[in-house]
Protein backbone atom coordinates (compact mmCIF):
# COMPACT_ATOMS: atom_id res chain seq x y z
CA UNK A 1 0.00 0.00 0.00
CA UNK A 2 1.27 3.34 -0.39
CA UNK A 3 0.26 6.21 1.47
CA UNK A 4 0.86 9.99 0.80
CA UNK A 5 0.11 13.37 2.40
CA UNK A 6 -1.14 16.07 -0.04
CA UNK A 7 -2.59 19.54 0.56
CA UNK A 8 -5.82 20.86 0.53
CA UNK A 9 -7.69 24.44 1.00
CA UNK A 10 -8.25 23.35 4.61
CA UNK A 11 -5.10 22.09 5.27
CA UNK A 12 -3.00 18.75 5.24
CA UNK A 13 -4.68 15.69 3.99
CA UNK A 14 -4.02 12.02 3.29
CA UNK A 15 -5.12 8.78 1.25
CA UNK A 16 -4.07 5.61 -0.37
CA UNK A 17 -2.96 5.42 -3.74
CA UNK A 18 -4.88 3.85 -6.52
CA UNK A 19 -5.70 3.25 -10.12
CA UNK A 20 -3.71 6.37 -10.64
CA UNK A 21 -5.66 8.22 -8.06
CA UNK A 22 -6.24 9.04 -4.37
CA UNK A 23 -8.49 7.23 -1.99
CA UNK A 24 -8.95 10.46 0.64
CA UNK A 25 -9.07 8.80 3.89
CA UNK A 26 -8.77 11.93 5.83
CA UNK A 27 -12.10 12.74 4.34
CA UNK A 28 -13.19 9.10 4.68
CA UNK A 29 -11.98 8.35 8.59
CA UNK A 30 -12.94 11.58 9.80
CA UNK A 31 -12.05 14.19 12.52
CA UNK A 32 -10.48 10.98 15.14
CA UNK A 33 -8.08 10.37 12.19
CA UNK A 34 -7.12 13.75 10.68
CA UNK A 35 -3.46 12.83 9.69
CA UNK A 36 -1.16 10.15 8.49
CA UNK A 37 0.12 10.29 12.01
CA UNK A 38 -2.23 10.33 13.78
CA UNK A 39 -3.82 6.93 11.48
CA UNK A 40 -0.71 5.38 12.48
CA UNK A 41 -0.83 6.53 16.31
CA UNK A 42 -4.07 4.48 16.34
CA UNK A 43 -2.90 1.32 14.91
CA UNK A 44 -5.48 1.85 11.61
CA UNK A 45 -2.96 0.85 9.21
CA UNK A 46 -5.81 -2.17 9.01
CA UNK A 47 -8.43 -0.56 8.58
CA UNK A 48 -7.26 2.33 6.40
CA UNK A 49 -6.53 -0.77 4.03
CA UNK A 50 -9.84 -2.12 4.34
CA UNK A 51 -11.74 1.25 2.78
CA UNK A 52 -9.03 1.82 0.31
CA UNK A 53 -9.69 -2.26 -1.06
CA UNK A 54 -13.45 -1.23 -1.41
CA UNK A 55 -13.20 2.15 -2.71
CA UNK A 56 -13.10 4.14 -5.94
CA UNK A 57 -10.33 7.13 -6.18
CA UNK A 58 -11.76 10.11 -4.91
CA UNK A 59 -9.02 12.34 -6.14
CA UNK A 60 -6.54 11.98 -9.34
CA UNK A 61 -2.95 11.62 -8.25
CA UNK A 62 -1.74 13.97 -10.90
CA UNK A 63 -2.31 17.88 -9.75
CA UNK A 64 -2.00 17.28 -6.00
CA UNK A 65 0.28 19.46 -4.23
CA UNK A 66 1.91 17.00 -2.34
CA UNK A 67 3.41 17.45 1.26
CA UNK A 68 6.35 15.78 2.69
CA UNK A 69 4.71 11.95 4.05
CA UNK A 70 4.90 12.61 7.55
CA UNK A 71 4.48 16.74 7.43
CA UNK A 72 4.40 16.39 11.29
CA UNK A 73 6.70 14.53 12.85
CA UNK A 74 7.37 14.07 16.25
CA UNK A 75 11.44 14.11 15.04
CA UNK A 76 13.89 13.22 12.71
CA UNK A 77 16.54 11.53 13.05
CA UNK A 78 19.56 11.58 10.49
CA UNK A 79 22.60 9.22 10.57
CA UNK A 80 25.46 10.51 9.13
CA UNK A 81 28.32 8.48 7.62
CA UNK A 82 26.94 5.31 7.16
CA UNK A 83 28.17 3.85 4.30
CA UNK A 84 31.78 3.36 3.79
CA UNK A 85 32.60 5.22 0.27
CA UNK A 86 31.23 8.02 1.51
CA UNK A 87 33.03 7.96 4.99
CA UNK A 88 36.35 7.47 2.38
CA UNK A 89 35.21 10.38 0.28
CA UNK A 90 34.40 12.80 3.22
CA UNK A 91 38.54 11.83 4.37
CA UNK A 92 36.73 10.19 8.15
CA UNK A 93 37.07 7.35 9.72
CA UNK A 94 34.13 4.38 10.76
CA UNK A 95 33.04 5.08 14.03
CA UNK A 96 31.95 2.44 16.70
CA UNK A 97 28.53 3.51 16.66
CA UNK A 98 26.62 5.36 14.03
CA UNK A 99 26.79 9.28 14.10
CA UNK A 100 23.35 11.33 14.44
CA UNK A 101 22.01 14.43 14.09
CA UNK A 102 18.46 15.85 13.68
CA UNK A 103 16.64 17.56 11.19
CA UNK A 104 13.20 19.73 11.57
CA UNK A 105 9.72 19.54 9.82
CA UNK A 106 10.25 22.92 8.68
CA UNK A 107 13.24 22.00 6.56
CA UNK A 108 11.18 19.68 4.56
CA UNK A 109 9.48 19.58 0.70
CA UNK A 110 6.99 16.84 -0.81
CA UNK A 111 7.26 15.45 -4.28
CA UNK A 112 7.45 17.60 -6.52
CA UNK A 113 8.21 20.39 -4.22
CA UNK A 114 10.60 22.83 -4.75
CA UNK A 115 13.71 22.66 -3.05
CA UNK A 116 14.92 26.21 -1.79
CA UNK A 117 18.95 26.86 -2.20
CA UNK A 118 19.62 28.92 0.48
CA UNK A 119 20.66 33.12 -0.61
CA UNK A 120 23.43 32.65 1.81
CA UNK A 121 25.27 29.79 0.53
CA UNK A 122 26.39 28.02 -3.03
CA UNK A 123 27.24 24.73 -2.20
CA UNK A 124 23.83 22.89 -1.81
CA UNK A 125 24.50 19.32 -2.04
CA UNK A 126 22.27 16.43 -2.76
CA UNK A 127 22.17 13.46 -0.45
CA UNK A 128 20.10 10.35 -1.63
CA UNK A 129 18.67 8.22 1.10
CA UNK A 130 16.55 5.54 2.59
CA UNK A 131 13.93 7.23 4.99
CA UNK A 132 11.83 5.09 7.08
CA UNK A 133 9.03 5.91 9.53
CA UNK A 134 8.16 4.55 12.59
CA UNK A 135 4.41 2.59 12.86
CA UNK A 136 4.36 1.94 16.53
CA UNK A 137 5.67 3.06 20.34
CA UNK A 138 8.45 1.66 21.39
CA UNK A 139 11.64 2.01 23.38
CA UNK A 140 14.52 -0.49 23.80
CA UNK A 141 13.71 -2.18 21.24
CA UNK A 142 15.89 -5.27 20.15
CA UNK A 143 17.56 -5.52 16.29
CA UNK A 144 16.42 -8.34 16.23
CA UNK A 145 12.82 -7.62 16.30
CA UNK A 146 13.08 -4.12 15.21
CA UNK A 147 11.45 -4.39 11.81
CA UNK A 148 8.55 -5.17 13.57
CA UNK A 149 7.78 -1.75 14.95
CA UNK A 150 8.66 0.67 11.13
CA UNK A 151 5.53 1.44 9.24
CA UNK A 152 7.25 1.57 5.75
CA UNK A 153 9.68 3.50 3.46
CA UNK A 154 10.62 6.63 1.41
CA UNK A 155 13.05 8.24 -0.66
CA UNK A 156 14.21 10.98 1.44
CA UNK A 157 16.80 14.32 -0.68
CA UNK A 158 18.91 14.98 2.43
CA UNK A 159 19.78 18.10 1.07
CA UNK A 160 23.33 19.74 2.57
CA UNK A 161 24.64 23.13 2.87
CA UNK A 162 28.21 22.12 3.09
CA UNK A 163 29.62 25.29 3.89
CA UNK A 164 27.48 25.97 6.77
CA UNK A 165 27.52 22.03 7.92
CA UNK A 166 31.47 22.76 7.93
CA UNK A 167 31.09 26.35 10.66
CA UNK A 168 31.54 24.05 13.45
CA UNK A 169 32.09 20.00 14.14
CA UNK A 170 28.48 19.89 14.50
CA UNK A 171 26.60 18.90 11.31
CA UNK A 172 22.89 20.89 12.28
CA UNK A 173 23.39 24.34 10.80
CA UNK A 174 24.04 22.98 7.25
CA UNK A 175 21.18 20.29 7.58
CA UNK A 176 18.27 22.11 8.91
CA UNK A 177 17.48 25.14 6.51
CA UNK A 178 13.76 25.70 5.45
CA UNK A 179 12.88 23.57 2.23
CA UNK A 180 16.04 21.65 1.75
CA UNK A 181 14.97 18.10 2.34
CA UNK A 182 12.59 16.35 0.22
CA UNK A 183 10.41 13.45 1.56
CA UNK A 184 8.53 11.24 -0.48
CA UNK A 185 6.75 10.34 -3.04
CA UNK A 186 4.83 8.31 -0.48
CA UNK A 187 5.29 5.84 1.99
CA UNK A 188 5.29 1.92 0.74
CA UNK A 189 4.09 0.11 3.93
CA UNK A 190 6.68 -2.53 5.26
CA UNK A 191 5.02 -5.64 4.02
CA UNK A 192 5.75 -4.88 0.45
CA UNK A 193 9.62 -4.30 1.67
CA UNK A 194 10.19 -7.08 3.97
CA UNK A 195 13.86 -6.78 3.76
CA UNK A 196 15.10 -2.82 3.53
CA UNK A 197 18.34 -4.50 2.92
CA UNK A 198 18.07 -5.58 -0.32
CA UNK A 199 17.20 -1.88 -2.31
CA UNK A 200 18.95 -0.39 -4.72
CA UNK A 201 19.16 3.65 -4.75
CA UNK A 202 20.58 6.26 -6.89
CA UNK A 203 20.23 9.95 -7.26
CA UNK A 204 20.39 11.98 -10.41
CA UNK A 205 21.28 15.29 -10.68
CA UNK A 206 19.66 17.11 -14.41
CA UNK A 207 19.47 13.02 -15.30
CA UNK A 208 22.94 12.60 -14.33
CA UNK A 209 23.25 9.71 -12.12
CA UNK A 210 25.19 11.21 -9.29
CA UNK A 211 24.77 8.29 -6.49
CA UNK A 212 24.50 4.65 -6.85
CA UNK A 213 24.42 1.87 -4.14
CA UNK A 214 22.36 -1.31 -2.87
CA UNK A 215 21.31 -0.75 1.04
CA UNK A 216 23.01 -4.04 2.08
CA UNK A 217 26.33 -1.71 1.76
CA UNK A 218 24.98 0.26 5.07
CA UNK A 219 27.38 0.23 8.39
CA UNK A 220 25.17 0.29 10.77
CA UNK A 221 21.78 -1.56 9.47
CA UNK A 222 18.23 -0.22 9.61
CA UNK A 223 17.43 -2.91 12.44
CA UNK A 224 20.59 -1.72 14.52
CA UNK A 225 19.52 2.26 13.88
CA UNK A 226 16.28 1.54 15.26
CA UNK A 227 18.00 -0.39 18.26
CA UNK A 228 20.41 2.17 18.96
CA UNK A 229 17.98 5.37 18.79
CA UNK A 230 15.18 3.49 20.41
CA UNK A 231 17.59 2.82 23.65
CA UNK A 232 17.70 7.11 24.10
CA UNK A 233 14.03 8.00 23.47
CA UNK A 234 10.77 6.62 23.04
CA UNK A 235 10.29 6.01 19.17
CA UNK A 236 6.72 7.33 18.35
CA UNK A 237 4.59 6.55 15.53
CA UNK A 238 5.72 8.83 12.50
CA UNK A 239 9.19 9.34 13.86
CA UNK A 240 11.03 9.43 10.65
CA UNK A 241 14.75 7.89 10.87
CA UNK A 242 16.78 9.18 7.44
CA UNK A 243 19.49 6.57 7.30
CA UNK A 244 22.14 7.88 5.24
CA UNK A 245 23.66 8.59 1.88
CA UNK A 246 26.58 6.95 -0.21
CA UNK A 247 29.33 8.25 -1.58
CA UNK A 248 29.47 10.58 -4.70
CA UNK A 249 28.25 13.84 -2.84
CA UNK A 250 28.53 17.39 -4.88
CA UNK A 251 31.16 18.54 -2.33
CA UNK A 252 33.99 16.03 -2.64
CA UNK A 253 33.37 16.02 -6.81
CA UNK A 254 35.75 17.46 -8.95
CA UNK A 255 34.99 19.79 -10.03
CA UNK A 256 32.35 20.55 -7.36
CA UNK A 257 28.84 19.75 -7.89
CA UNK A 258 26.20 21.54 -6.34
CA UNK A 259 21.97 21.91 -6.85
CA UNK A 260 21.62 25.27 -8.16
CA UNK A 261 18.11 27.06 -9.53
CA UNK A 262 16.68 25.29 -12.20
CA UNK A 263 17.69 21.84 -11.32
CA UNK A 264 15.95 18.78 -10.88
CA UNK A 265 16.89 16.36 -8.28
CA UNK A 266 15.95 12.90 -8.51
CA UNK A 267 16.26 10.17 -5.53
CA UNK A 268 15.00 6.67 -6.97
CA UNK A 269 15.04 3.70 -4.24
CA UNK A 270 13.61 0.08 -5.93
CA UNK A 271 10.29 -1.19 -4.83
CA UNK A 272 9.31 2.20 -3.50
CA UNK A 273 9.94 4.98 -6.48
CA UNK A 274 11.23 7.93 -7.64
CA UNK A 275 11.28 11.63 -5.58
CA UNK A 276 11.59 14.51 -7.75
CA UNK A 277 12.37 18.27 -6.94
CA UNK A 278 12.95 21.25 -8.76
CA UNK A 279 15.57 23.38 -7.64
CA UNK A 280 14.99 27.40 -6.98
CA UNK A 281 16.39 30.01 -5.41
CA UNK A 282 15.37 31.39 -1.77
CA UNK A 283 13.29 34.81 -1.96
CA UNK A 284 15.07 37.83 -1.68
Amino acid sequence: MKLVSFVTASGTAYGVVKNGGVVDLRRRLGDRLPTLRALLSAGALPQAERVARDAAPDLPFDGLELAPVIPDPDKIICVGMNYRDHVAEVGRTVTEKPALFARFAGSQVGHLQPLVKPAVSNEFDYEGELALVIGKQGRHMPAGHALEYVAGYSCYNEGSVRDWQRHTSQFLAGKTFAGTGAFGPWLVTADEIPDPSRLTLETRLNSQLVQHTTTDLMITSIPEQIAYISTMLPLLPGDVIVSGTPGGVGLKRSPQLFMRPGDIAEVEISDIGVLRNPVIAEAA
